[in-house]
């Protein structure tokens, strides 16, 4: 009884077309960000930052007498192996600014000092998670909502990133940046000098208080710990939990703030099935363009993305497309207003989908970015790109759109409003556009958070049942986990500029969890978690069923097992090859199967560390065995090299053909100086009969600027012939006129 009185409120909401009930839970939610006390360990610590009239030299001393006058921040906590206690590792940093930007200071204490640091490699934007390291997060507009991270290791490598979405999912790395940092490495501690200009971030002037953190990652202990104290079940960046630097004049505009970044190429192409070959130098430039400090245009004429690293394949076993995540750099900044919109699942804009058309690049003419703060309530991100016409892809030239204006409501929750647009210039009937509103929301306390949405999309001779709406609640503490999500697609929405590999459906997505902290353990912490993700047709009848059970334990050390039971469910509509190499497809019909899966990491701080994953059990009206391991090495500090096997064995009854499909992804990271990467990745997948060659060498000879020699091979595995060869020698340059 219970399950059909649940499904029938379930419906309620999802059929609720004129968004009534849908507002209803907005408004209840909102009430509880508001009305939810803040959490004890939400007391956020404060240090002044200083004035000084000069420039300081960034050499990793802190011996200039300027240093002296400054705060210090220190009494670090821990977040990792626990949260309740200060940290073992000992830090002290400083913080002064002048008229061109802000200077940190980080002393970080080392009482193992002959035991080697744990770093990857010298290559940028490295892992915090793997490498010891000392790390900032800036909140600018003290919105808890987005900010900036900088990272050094004990080898003076850099890593920035921007933080979206208030950091629950970390740092997004491919974001760069100009500023400038230099470590020391001492006897009994290693030293960090930093300088960040005003004009390398956005902030609204006149603020007197931003957000704040400092954090220390020292993997000789395998200990993270932060000025501003994290509760361990949140990353570190967790834009909340930052402490409060109060400024004694707020920063001023930075004075003109212009970048020109002019590129030009030398690409040689040759298609071997094709019989083509080409070259055809080529030049363009983007530009940036501080209106505000806080709101920036960005320009591009003719942009070029050949030195983008390849994309990692992946084994597809579904019935649907793959996501693959942006990599170009001009698509990054600010890009949480457009990529977040929506569910993962449910992308009303992906800008994988401006450029590239079936594997293949599709030139984009121009495009122009204006991003940014208004004030402390108001974001804004409009985007508009225009593309080339394509012939011998039948593509007529094509313009996309994209706006999107965030509104703060309460201290940690918004409503974004949003419009994508995609126009034929050859045909004005020929357009696609997709309008909605999606709200973002937190409880004061942190313990629950969620989104709510509901999208149109508009097509020629609109059709009905044409819009996506959505629910997801979380909500987490240190002893329970649990989360609802339901969505509804309708059979007629059309998001041609966005991701949506499903339509016509309606999903739930609920799950739970219990977490144990034992004492006096090797264990860190285990938890038992219950998961089902179902997708139903509006009938409620089942289309897709995985109900799993896991047993999950975590390692003081860092390795990680994970124990997982599956329960499954796929009603084929339409005959399907699991395979997808063309072979003998399955009927349509309901298939109920059952599998094993086992997870486990070893210790990631060790010089040779591995992880291993086997799945096991029934599939469709057969069998799979599934084993996928991944083996990395590291030379400190100058080299990485990573391999990954994932090996899919399908048994299938007659006359269905069984199939063996292996990927082989091996990866050499060089690193010869911080400035000098040299990176291969070799690809071998039967799935697709490729065996892909990406090899490129990076040498930054100034700041954010580069040269890139780009060498990428395909062959076919079959016939053992070479498909096509590519080299790119790209250079560009950051101006700052």
């Amino acid at each position: 009884m219970f399950y059909y009185w649940f499904m029938n409120c379930i419906k309620n909401i999802i059929f609720a077309t004129s968004m009534r009930n849908l507002l209803f839970i907005v408004l209840l939610l909102f009430y509880f960000e508001v009305y939810s006390q803040g959490s004890l360990a939400e007391e956020h610590k404060s240090i002044t930052i200083k004035k000084i009239g000069t420039s300081l030299t960034i050499d990793g001393e802190l011996d200039e007498p300027e240093w002296q006058i400054s705060e210090v921040a220190t009494d670090f906590w821990q977040s990792f192996p626990y949260d309740t206690i200060k940290s073992l590792t000992h830090t002290e940093v400083r913080i002064l600014h002048n008229e061109q930007g802000i200077y940190i200071g980080a002393i970080c204490k080392d009482s193992l000092i002959d035991i080697p640091f744990v770093v990857q490699n010298l290559k940028r934007d490295f892992s915090i998670n793997s490498s010891d390291a000392f790390v900032v997060t800036i909140d600018p507009l003290y919105d808890k909502t987005n900010g900036f991270s900088f990272g050094v290791n004990p080898y003076g490598v850099q890593r920035e990133g921007v933080i979206e979405d208030r950091g629950f999912f970390g740092v997004t790395t491919i974001w760069d940046n100009k500023w400038f940092v230099e470590v020391k490495r001492k006897k009994d501690e290693w030293i960090a000098e930093m300088f960040i200009p005003f004009k390398s971030i956005r902030y609204k002037a006149g603020i007197k208080e931003w957000g704040i953190n400092f954090h220390r990652q020292n993997l000789k202990i395998n200990e993270t710990s932060n000025w501003s104290r994290v509760p361990r079940i949140y990353n570190i960046s967790f834009l909340p939990y930052t402490g409060k630097l109060i400024w004694e004049e707020g920063p001023q505009k930075a004075g003109k703030n212009i970048s020109l970044i002019p590129y030009f190429t030398l690409p040689q192409y040759s298609d071997y099935q094709l019989k083509t070959y080409q070259f055809q130098p080529n030049a363009g430039l983007n530009a940036k363009l501080g209106i505000t400090s806080s709101l920036n245009l960005d320009v591009t004429l003719n942009p070029d993305f050949s030195q983008v690293e390849v994309d990692a394949q992946i084994t597809n076993l579904s019935r649907f497309s793959l996501f693959f995540p942006e990599r170009r750099e001009f698509f990054i900044e600010n890009s949480d207003l457009f990529a977040r919109l929506g569910f993962r699942n449910i992308r009303p804009f992906f800008s994988r989908q401006i450029g590239l058309y079936n594997g293949q690049t599709i030139p984009i003419i121009a495009g122009a970015r204006l991003s940014g703060k208004i004030n402390q309530n108001w974001r804004i991100g409009i985007m508009d790109m225009q593309t080339e016409g394509v012939a011998r892809l039948a593509l007529n030239p094509q313009n996309y759109f994209v706006a999107a204006t965030q509104r703060q409501v309460g201290k940690k929750s918004n409503i974004v409003a949003m419009v994508v647009n995609r126009q034929n210039f050859s045909n004005t009937t020929d357009f696609n556009r997709v309008a909605g509103l999606d709200y973002n929301f937190q409880t004061n306390n942190n313990k629950i958070l969620g989104k709510a949405f509901f999208h149109q999309s508009f097509s020629p001779n609109q059709p009905k049942d044409a819009f996506a709406q959505a629910l997801w609640i979380s909500y987490n503490t240190i002893r329970w986990s649990w989360s609802y999500n339901h969505e509804y697609i309708g059979e007629n929405y059309n998001a041609e500029v966005g991701f949506v590999p499903r339509k016509n459906v309606i999903r739930l997505e609920p799950d739970i969890a219990r977490k144990f902290y034992p004492k006096k353990s090797i264990i860190n912490n285990y938890a038992i978690k219950v998961y089902l993700d179902g997708y139903y047709n509006k009938k409620f009848e089942w289309l897709d069923r995985n109900l799993s059970t896991s047993l999950i334990f975590n390692f003081h050390d860092g390795k990680g097992f994970s124990f997982t039971i599956k329960e499954l469910f796929t009603q084929l509509l339409y005959p399907f090859d699991p395979s997808r190499t063309h072979a003998n497809p399955l009927p349509t019909g309901p298939y109920h199967y059952k599998q094993l899966n086992m997870n486990y990491n070893s210790n990631p701080r060790k010089i040779l560390n591995y992880s291993l994953s086997s799945t096991y059990g029934t599939y469709f009206n057969g069998t799979i065995w599934n084993n996928n391991t991944g083996i990395n090495f590291r030379t400190q500090p100058w080299g990485a090299y990573g391999i990954s096997v994932d090996y899919n064995r399908i048994i299938l009854p007659e006359p269905y053909a069984n199939t063996t499909l292996l990927l082989i992804s091996t990866r050499f990271e060089l690193t010869f100086t911080r400035s000098l990467f040299f990176t291969t990745f070799l690809q071998y997948n039967t799935q697709t009969n490729n065996f892909n060659i990406n090899s490129r060498l990076q040498w930054r000879f100034a700041p954010m600027s580069d040269l890139f020699i780009v060498w990428t091979d395909n062959y076919e595995t079959e016939k053992i012939f070479i498909k096509n060869r590519a080299l790119v020698i790209k250079c560009s340059y950051w101006l700052m006129p």
